[in-house]
């Protein structure tokens, strides 16, 4: 038995994983056991290349401004369903596990496509929830892939003040967020290919407010890559 196996076994007699409140294991980090890093699972093989559903052979039902999108992670897979158990904590403030998602979208397979990218941005958070959280998740992992992929990383991309959170309204309040609730900062762009991070996809209207801004502001084409896909 590993030294470390050896800790996490006797400080499973008064530790349990923080997910599943299963014993801890070799795998375990920031809390979790193993088995619950390991429900970071993939989306389908035969989803959509624009919207990262499955639907068939049908046309790709959902409005976009940009030409290939993907997420690294199911919002929804393992037991209990990781994403809906991590993204909320880390917006509270879990910082064990926001490095260790971090770590793991630094080494997660991408898409062949997102090397093709002439920059990278990140969907914005606005001002004032920045300000309490101390730090921005989507800036965080669009400058993590940044690194990874080896582009510049360039804050483009604003959110108004009052256009509140998302994540607090129904899917067809989300859905009716105002075009002008995310704007352009600084010039406009000469032309390329800009790669727009997020944390998460739901009804993936900010992901088509903040693309519309880009390909109003000068990118000739935008790409989408999230760490969660919510289906």
């Amino acid at each position: 038995m590993s030294l470390k196996l050896e800790r996490l076994r006797l400080a499973g007699a008064f530790l349990l994983c923080r997910g599943c409140l299963g014993p801890l294991d070799e795998g375990a980090e920031a809390g979790l056991c193993g088995g619950c890093w390991s429900g970071l699972l993939p989306l389908a093989e035969e989803r959509c290349p624009r919207c990262a559903l499955v639907h068939g052979e049908e046309a790709c039902p959902e409005a976009t401004a940009w030409s290939l999108g993907d997420a690294l992670w199911d919002y929804h897979g393992g037991r209990p369903p990781l994403g809906a158990l991590l993204l909320p904590a880390i917006k509270a403030g879990e910082t064990g596990w926001r490095r260790a998602l971090l770590a793991r979208a630094a080494a997660a397979p991408l898409p062949d496509w997102a090397g093709e990218a002439d920059l990278v941005t990140a969907a914005p958070t606005a001002f004032h929830r920045r300000l309490i959280r101390g730090f921005d998740l989507a800036e965080d992992a669009a400058q993590a892939l940044a690194r990874r992929l080896d582009r510049p990383f360039r804050s483009l991309l604003a959110k108004a003040w009052h256009s509140g959170r998302q994540a607090a309204r129904t899917e067809s309040q989300r859905r009716r967020l105002a075009r002008k609730a995310v704007a352009l900062r600084g010039e406009r762009l000469g032309g390329g290919t800009v790669l727009l991070v997020d944390d998460v996809w739901t009804t993936g209207t900010t992901l088509l407010r903040c693309a519309q801004a880009l390909r109003d502001g000068g990118a000739a084409d935008v790409r989408v890559l999230t760490l969660f896909r919510a289906l």
